[in-house]
């Protein structure tokens, strides 16, 4: 298994916390179940503003594009 380090703000890490004790799992694995989420969407062509997630941790990590699209030519 590959090692990731990732910041995150103390605010989202707390909200991380809550959930991961109400899902009985601890902080690492929280946030690998969020990004095995995000990347599933993703891989599926299926992005985060289209997918209606009730989880909005998953939408945080989720990529998204934004900005300007590209012109042609």
């Amino acid at each position: 298994m590959s090692l990731i380090t990732i910041s995150i703000d103390e605010d989202i890490k707390k909200v991380i916390e809550k959930r991961a004790k109400k899902n009985m799992s601890t902080l690492r694995e929280q946030v690998e179940d969020i990004v095995r989420q995000s990347a599933v969407r993703t891989k599926s062509g299926i992005s985060a503003s289209q997918m209606k997630s009730d989880d909005r941790l998953v939408e945080i990590f989720s990529r998204n594009k934004r900005g300007r699209k590209k012109r042609k030519g």
